[in-house]
């Protein structure tokens, strides 16, 4: 069997219904429970009256809407910056902003565990790149010191929240570290919207620090039950890539449907906080069910919660083994992970039922210890 690729024919809630099975999910990004919300299908309904299908055109030409500037407008003050800009694809929005930030002659410093589109989009900068060992800020703040002197700017890259372990970027040792030598930071908030935070604004709010980071970047995929993506920051610097990203100029601008379901998403997120402490009743009910069984959820502080499993074989054991127990979810193997560290990445959203998360733990208790995990 083949742990990927697998069709849904329906989604509710925590379940979902695969080959004509019901089955309880868990790995998704759905984090407020919000894809199935009606207000959502309606808003996207009455945009698709108003604008069409597809806005068949780049923004730079034909392709703005007002619904674009609304969007954005909105998410700049939530966000408490001076200025977004929206983006076709998350993954569109991180190489639009770290390859026109940053150049031949800037020096850029990663996290190993940054997502893909942050490796591809610092290649994609061909700027001289330092990569640092996981939240390690110490090595971080060795390279720059080794870098003082040199020229060229320095920018800092990092995830809010790392997508495969669940844990959240040391955000107070960045902005020391970024403030000591005179670099600029990106953080990339995709798991963390709606999530962190008293009011679901990121890793910024969740640290009191919203005003130290230069430049926050997202998507609508995950909490905004949407798709596309977006960055936050200063005027000046949210102008310069509208003029300068090549993956935002050329790119056709994104539909008013998303752009509808994202905004209303939005409302909700600010007046609706009762899904975000649900989400985070059903993390505990999760991460604690995990470790008292006796799995390694690797120190996750989040929605995410990583299962280690070891090597790849018995992870993908792993999997069939869930699979057969009417569990839906993926195994995380290399290069997505370290050599002989995968995982089954599960995640919970605010639409989880206490029971669904009770079957869930019952299914990996029984193929854990059947496989000698636990």
């Amino acid at each position: 069997m083949h742990p990927f690729f697998k069709p849904i024919a329906s989604q509710d809630g925590g379940s979902v219904t695969v080959n004509g099975r019901e089955m309880v999910i868990t790995g998704s990004n759905d984090y407020l429970g919000l894809t199935q919300d009606p207000r959502l299908k309606e808003a996207a309904r009455r945009s698709l009256d108003a604008f069409g299908t597809s806005c068949t055109g780049s923004r730079f030409l034909t392709g703005t809407l007002t619904l674009h500037e609304e969007l954005e407008n909105r998410l700049a003050s939530f966000l408490n910056k001076e200025s977004s800009l929206t983006f076709s694809a998350g993954f569109l929005g991180c190489l639009a902003v770290v390859s026109a930030l940053a150049g031949r002659h800037d020096i850029l410093y990663y996290d190993r565990e940054n997502h893909a589109s942050l490796y591809d989009a610092s290649r994609l900068s061909y700027a001289n790149l330092r990569k640092y060992e996981h939240n390690d800020m110490e090595e971080l703040d060795k390279l720059l010191a080794a870098d003082v002197g040199k020229p060229g700017g320095r920018i800092i890259v990092s995830d809010g929240v790392f997508s495969m372990s669940g844990h959240i970027a040391k955000l107070p040792e960045l902005v020391e570290i970024k403030k000591r030598y005179g670099a600029r930071l990106i953080l990339d908030d995709a798991h963390a919207s709606g999530v962190l935070g008293e009011g679901g604004r990121g890793t910024g709010e969740h640290f009191g620090l919203e005003d130290e980071v230069d430049v926050i970047v997202g998507t609508f995929s995950k909490s905004f039950a949407s798709v596309g993506g977006f960055m936050a920051g200063d005027r000046a610097v949210v102008n310069y890539v509208k003029h300068h990203a090549r993956p935002f100029i050329f790119t056709a601008a994104l539909p008013a449907m998303q752009m509808a379901a994202a905004l209303e998403a939005l409302r909700i997120m600010e007046s609706e906080p009762q899904h975000r402490v649900q989400l985070w009743r059903n993390v505990e009910q999760l991460r604690n069910g995990m470790n008292s069984l006796g799995f390694d959820t690797l120190g996750s502080e989040t929605p995410i919660v990583p299962v280690l499993v070891g090597p790849d074989e018995l992870a993908m054991a792993f999997w069939k083994g869930l699979w057969e127990e009417g569990v839906f979810t993926t195994p995380a193997l290399p290069p997505g992970v370290p050599h002989g560290q995968s995982i089954i990445r599960t995640s919970v959203n605010a639409n989880h039922t206490s029971e669904q998360l009770d079957r869930l733990l019952a299914a990996f208790s029984v193929v854990g210890r059947r496989l000698g995990v636990i």
